[in-house]
């Protein structure tokens, strides 16, 4: 019998500059998911909200999401294989909107690793990607340059759970 923990974020060596990582899944954005958003937001910009108005008024001829949700998305996307063991994600550099993303629209992510330095105290390293949400037409919709810092392997923190290994002991 095997124990299996899944891996959640990485440490400094685990990233090489120039991997990429294809986050799964993807998530189909809702128009509740998008009204959602914007209410906890306090986003009422009827371009999200209001068909009638996106219909007559914009563009698009449709509701948009809004950008910041589309964002989120796709940086929560990325958690699991990038910063899910992060010290701190330290800054957001660049955020794009390339194209619109409209209610029914699935999104997916991915990640390159551009750069890695040791911090000083040599613990610690400071990481650089870029993340893209593509859409189901594969065209770019959110691009972003972040930093985060994660841990040397050695020095991080044990992943550590509210019970035993004796969980399925028999009683």
């Amino acid at each position: 019998m095997a124990t299996i923990d899944r891996p959640f974020g990485r440490h400094y060596e685990d990233f090489e500059v120039g991997d990429v990582y294809r986050h799964w899944p993807g998530k189909t954005i809702t128009e509740y998911d998008d009204h959602l958003f914007c209410m906890i937001t306090m986003n009422h910009h009827p371009l999200h909200t209001n068909a009638w108005y996106a219909e007559n008024d914009t563009p698009q001829k449709q509701n948009v999401v809004v950008g910041n949700l589309v964002y989120s998305l796709v940086l929560g996307m990325s958690v699991p294989d990038v910063s899910g063991a992060a010290v701190a994600n330290l800054e957001v550099e660049s955020l794009k909107h390339a194209r619109p993303t409209y209610h029914g629209d699935t999104i997916y992510a991915v990640t390159r690793v551009l750069d890695k330095k040791e911090t000083s105290d040599g613990k610690r390293g400071i990481i650089t990607v870029e993340t893209k949400g593509i859409n189901q037409r594969e065209e770019e919709v959110c691009y972003f340059r972040r930093k985060l810092m994660v841990w040397k392997r050695e020095f991080a923190p044990e992943r550590r759970f509210p019970y035993g290994d004796d969980v399925f002991a028999e009683e």
